[in-house]
Protein backbone atom coordinates (compact mmCIF):
# COMPACT_ATOMS: atom_id res chain seq x y z
CA UNK A 1 0.00 0.00 0.00
CA UNK A 2 1.58 3.38 -0.71
CA UNK A 3 2.43 5.70 1.38
CA UNK A 4 -0.06 8.77 2.42
CA UNK A 5 2.00 11.72 2.82
CA UNK A 6 0.64 14.67 4.51
CA UNK A 7 1.26 18.28 3.63
CA UNK A 8 3.46 18.96 5.59
CA UNK A 9 5.78 16.01 4.52
CA UNK A 10 5.11 17.28 1.05
CA UNK A 11 6.10 21.10 2.21
CA UNK A 12 9.00 19.46 3.57
CA UNK A 13 10.36 18.41 0.31
CA UNK A 14 9.28 21.27 -2.05
CA UNK A 15 10.41 24.18 0.24
CA UNK A 16 14.66 22.95 -0.47
CA UNK A 17 13.18 22.24 -3.56
CA UNK A 18 12.17 25.81 -4.61
CA UNK A 19 14.96 27.53 -3.20
CA UNK A 20 17.45 25.65 -5.24
CA UNK A 21 15.56 27.00 -8.57
CA UNK A 22 16.52 30.26 -7.90
CA UNK A 23 20.26 30.16 -8.71
CA UNK A 24 19.65 27.96 -10.99
CA UNK A 25 17.28 30.00 -12.71
CA UNK A 26 19.24 33.30 -11.78
CA UNK A 27 22.27 31.66 -13.55
CA UNK A 28 20.20 30.82 -17.17
CA UNK A 29 18.25 34.03 -17.22
CA UNK A 30 20.28 36.99 -15.59
CA UNK A 31 24.26 35.36 -15.80
CA UNK A 32 24.29 36.28 -19.60
CA UNK A 33 25.61 32.63 -20.41
CA UNK A 34 26.53 33.76 -23.86
CA UNK A 35 27.80 36.99 -22.66
CA UNK A 36 25.94 39.43 -25.11
CA UNK A 37 25.35 42.23 -22.46
CA UNK A 38 27.25 44.87 -23.87
CA UNK A 39 28.90 43.18 -26.53
CA UNK A 40 28.05 45.97 -29.31
CA UNK A 41 28.64 49.31 -27.95
CA UNK A 42 30.74 50.54 -30.89
CA UNK A 43 33.08 52.17 -28.22
CA UNK A 44 33.62 48.71 -26.67
CA UNK A 45 33.76 46.33 -29.69
CA UNK A 46 37.57 44.99 -29.65
CA UNK A 47 39.16 44.98 -33.11
CA UNK A 48 39.02 40.71 -32.90
CA UNK A 49 35.15 41.05 -32.76
CA UNK A 50 35.24 42.23 -36.43
CA UNK A 51 33.69 41.23 -39.90
CA UNK A 52 32.21 38.04 -39.47
CA UNK A 53 32.63 37.16 -36.06
CA UNK A 54 30.71 40.11 -34.97
CA UNK A 55 27.76 39.38 -37.60
CA UNK A 56 28.01 36.05 -35.80
CA UNK A 57 27.59 37.56 -32.44
CA UNK A 58 25.06 40.41 -33.52
CA UNK A 59 22.90 37.35 -34.95
CA UNK A 60 22.91 35.57 -31.12
CA UNK A 61 22.30 39.01 -29.85
CA UNK A 62 18.90 38.76 -31.88
CA UNK A 63 17.87 35.09 -30.84
CA UNK A 64 15.64 35.27 -28.03
CA UNK A 65 18.08 33.81 -25.18
CA UNK A 66 18.55 35.07 -21.85
CA UNK A 67 21.23 38.28 -22.01
CA UNK A 68 20.39 39.33 -25.30
CA UNK A 69 18.95 42.28 -26.52
CA UNK A 70 16.04 40.56 -27.89
CA UNK A 71 15.23 38.70 -24.73
CA UNK A 72 14.98 42.24 -23.09
CA UNK A 73 12.62 43.38 -25.31
CA UNK A 74 10.51 40.45 -24.38
CA UNK A 75 7.05 41.00 -23.05
CA UNK A 76 6.34 39.07 -20.05
CA UNK A 77 4.28 36.78 -21.87
CA UNK A 78 6.83 36.15 -24.06
CA UNK A 79 9.47 35.16 -21.35
CA UNK A 80 6.92 32.55 -19.67
CA UNK A 81 6.56 31.06 -23.72
CA UNK A 82 9.85 30.79 -23.75
CA UNK A 83 10.59 28.76 -20.43
CA UNK A 84 7.47 26.65 -21.55
CA UNK A 85 8.92 26.13 -24.61
CA UNK A 86 12.65 26.45 -25.40
CA UNK A 87 13.53 25.04 -21.97
CA UNK A 88 11.15 22.64 -21.78
CA UNK A 89 11.92 20.85 -25.29
CA UNK A 90 15.45 20.24 -23.15
CA UNK A 91 13.74 19.22 -19.98
CA UNK A 92 11.55 17.18 -21.82
CA UNK A 93 13.77 15.23 -23.23
CA UNK A 94 15.92 14.25 -20.36
CA UNK A 95 12.08 13.15 -18.51
CA UNK A 96 11.24 11.13 -21.56
CA UNK A 97 14.70 8.86 -21.96
CA UNK A 98 13.55 6.41 -19.54
CA UNK A 99 11.19 5.28 -22.01
CA UNK A 100 13.64 3.87 -23.92
CA UNK A 101 13.20 0.35 -22.76
CA UNK A 102 9.19 0.80 -22.92
CA UNK A 103 6.76 -0.43 -20.72
CA UNK A 104 9.59 -1.44 -17.97
CA UNK A 105 11.60 1.15 -17.61
CA UNK A 106 8.63 4.08 -17.87
CA UNK A 107 7.41 2.44 -14.57
CA UNK A 108 11.21 3.33 -12.92
CA UNK A 109 10.68 6.75 -10.02
CA UNK A 110 13.40 8.77 -12.09
CA UNK A 111 11.47 9.01 -15.18
CA UNK A 112 8.40 10.96 -12.75
CA UNK A 113 11.09 12.73 -10.85
CA UNK A 114 12.81 14.22 -13.70
CA UNK A 115 9.60 14.83 -14.75
CA UNK A 116 8.62 16.69 -11.91
CA UNK A 117 11.67 18.41 -11.63
CA UNK A 118 11.94 19.58 -15.17
CA UNK A 119 7.94 20.69 -14.20
CA UNK A 120 8.63 22.69 -11.11
CA UNK A 121 11.85 24.36 -13.00
CA UNK A 122 9.41 25.97 -15.40
CA UNK A 123 6.84 27.03 -12.84
CA UNK A 124 9.23 28.79 -10.82
CA UNK A 125 10.57 30.23 -13.82
CA UNK A 126 7.30 31.46 -15.24
CA UNK A 127 6.49 32.97 -11.48
CA UNK A 128 9.56 35.13 -11.68
CA UNK A 129 8.91 36.46 -14.75
CA UNK A 130 4.85 37.31 -13.14
CA UNK A 131 7.36 39.05 -10.70
CA UNK A 132 6.70 36.27 -7.32
CA UNK A 133 9.64 35.62 -5.57
CA UNK A 134 7.83 34.71 -2.49
CA UNK A 135 9.37 31.16 -1.58
CA UNK A 136 5.79 30.14 0.29
CA UNK A 137 4.05 31.38 -3.11
CA UNK A 138 6.08 29.29 -5.08
CA UNK A 139 5.82 25.95 -2.61
CA UNK A 140 1.88 26.17 -2.78
CA UNK A 141 2.27 26.90 -6.52
CA UNK A 142 3.85 23.53 -7.28
CA UNK A 143 2.08 22.00 -4.66
CA UNK A 144 -1.63 22.79 -6.56
CA UNK A 145 -0.58 22.55 -10.00
CA UNK A 146 2.00 19.57 -9.53
CA UNK A 147 0.75 17.37 -7.05
CA UNK A 148 -3.00 18.78 -6.85
CA UNK A 149 -2.47 19.79 -2.56
CA UNK A 150 -4.15 22.95 -1.33
CA UNK A 151 -1.05 24.04 0.90
CA UNK A 152 -2.09 26.93 3.84
CA UNK A 153 0.42 29.65 3.99
CA UNK A 154 1.18 28.53 7.21
CA UNK A 155 2.30 25.18 5.79
CA UNK A 156 4.14 26.15 3.15
CA UNK A 157 6.29 28.08 5.14
CA UNK A 158 7.11 25.75 7.62
CA UNK A 159 8.87 25.54 10.91
CA UNK A 160 13.00 26.62 9.87
CA UNK A 161 13.13 28.76 7.35
CA UNK A 162 17.19 28.35 8.11
CA UNK A 163 16.81 24.09 7.97
CA UNK A 164 15.46 25.12 4.48
CA UNK A 165 17.96 27.62 3.24
CA UNK A 166 20.83 24.55 4.39
CA UNK A 167 18.95 21.78 2.61
CA UNK A 168 19.28 24.08 -0.79
CA UNK A 169 22.60 24.95 -0.74
CA UNK A 170 23.55 21.49 -0.49
CA UNK A 171 21.51 21.15 -3.64
CA UNK A 172 23.28 23.81 -5.18
CA UNK A 173 26.69 23.18 -4.02
CA UNK A 174 27.92 21.87 -7.91
CA UNK A 175 26.68 25.73 -9.25
CA UNK A 176 29.13 27.12 -6.35
CA UNK A 177 31.83 25.31 -7.15
CA UNK A 178 31.47 26.00 -10.40
CA UNK A 179 31.02 29.87 -10.11
CA UNK A 180 33.79 29.78 -8.00
CA UNK A 181 36.49 28.22 -10.05
CA UNK A 182 34.89 29.37 -13.64
CA UNK A 183 32.99 32.15 -12.55
CA UNK A 184 29.91 30.88 -14.24
CA UNK A 185 27.44 27.55 -14.18
CA UNK A 186 28.92 25.35 -15.95
CA UNK A 187 26.38 22.73 -18.42
CA UNK A 188 27.93 20.11 -15.46
CA UNK A 189 26.74 21.51 -13.04
CA UNK A 190 23.59 22.49 -14.19
CA UNK A 191 23.03 18.79 -14.99
CA UNK A 192 24.26 17.64 -11.43
CA UNK A 193 21.93 19.96 -10.06
CA UNK A 194 19.49 19.01 -11.77
CA UNK A 195 19.76 15.56 -10.78
CA UNK A 196 20.45 16.36 -6.89
CA UNK A 197 16.89 18.22 -7.40
CA UNK A 198 15.09 15.01 -9.07
CA UNK A 199 16.41 12.61 -6.33
CA UNK A 200 15.45 15.03 -3.48
CA UNK A 201 11.41 14.84 -4.92
CA UNK A 202 12.13 10.95 -4.77
CA UNK A 203 11.03 11.27 -0.86
CA UNK A 204 7.72 11.81 -2.18
CA UNK A 205 7.62 9.37 -5.42
CA UNK A 206 4.35 7.74 -3.80
CA UNK A 207 2.92 11.29 -5.18
CA UNK A 208 4.52 11.96 -7.93
CA UNK A 209 1.76 9.83 -10.43
CA UNK A 210 -0.10 13.01 -9.92
CA UNK A 211 1.62 15.00 -11.94
CA UNK A 212 0.43 16.49 -15.38
CA UNK A 213 1.48 13.99 -18.14
CA UNK A 214 0.95 13.26 -21.92
CA UNK A 215 -2.25 12.43 -23.16
CA UNK A 216 -3.43 8.64 -23.55
CA UNK A 217 -1.65 8.08 -26.76
CA UNK A 218 1.77 9.44 -25.62
CA UNK A 219 1.40 6.64 -23.36
CA UNK A 220 0.07 4.38 -25.96
CA UNK A 221 3.55 4.81 -28.12
CA UNK A 222 5.76 5.47 -24.59
CA UNK A 223 4.77 1.64 -23.98
CA UNK A 224 6.90 0.81 -26.84
CA UNK A 225 10.74 -0.21 -26.38
CA UNK A 226 12.90 2.25 -28.49
CA UNK A 227 10.56 4.52 -30.02
CA UNK A 228 9.29 5.41 -26.77
CA UNK A 229 11.55 8.06 -25.94
CA UNK A 230 9.42 9.63 -28.49
CA UNK A 231 6.19 9.11 -26.88
CA UNK A 232 7.73 10.38 -23.81
CA UNK A 233 9.30 13.90 -25.28
CA UNK A 234 5.99 14.30 -27.24
CA UNK A 235 4.08 13.25 -23.50
CA UNK A 236 6.54 15.65 -20.84
CA UNK A 237 6.11 18.50 -23.86
CA UNK A 238 2.45 17.95 -23.86
CA UNK A 239 2.26 18.39 -20.19
CA UNK A 240 4.88 21.23 -19.81
CA UNK A 241 2.58 23.50 -21.78
CA UNK A 242 -0.97 22.68 -19.60
CA UNK A 243 1.39 23.25 -16.66
CA UNK A 244 2.40 26.31 -17.86
CA UNK A 245 -0.73 28.02 -18.71
CA UNK A 246 -2.07 26.65 -15.19
CA UNK A 247 0.38 27.79 -13.49
CA UNK A 248 -0.35 31.43 -14.82
CA UNK A 249 -4.28 31.15 -13.83
CA UNK A 250 -3.44 30.12 -10.48
CA UNK A 251 -0.79 32.72 -9.41
CA UNK A 252 -2.97 35.68 -10.98
CA UNK A 253 -5.98 34.47 -9.77
CA UNK A 254 -3.60 34.47 -6.00
CA UNK A 255 -3.33 38.39 -7.24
Amino acid sequence: MAEVLTDERIAGVLRPFVRATGPLLVALREGDPLRLRGRFDDADVPESEVGALRGALRKLDAMQLPGSTAWDAMSVEQRCDWWAQRVGRVLALIAGLPRFGGVITSRLPIRNALGITGQGLVLCAIAGELGVTDPVVRVRLLAAVLLERDLSPEVAAGPDPEADDERAAELTEDLDAAEREHGRATPKAVARTVWRMARALWEIDSELDKRPQGRFYHELIGSVPVIGVVGGYLGERSALRRIARQGVRWLRTQR
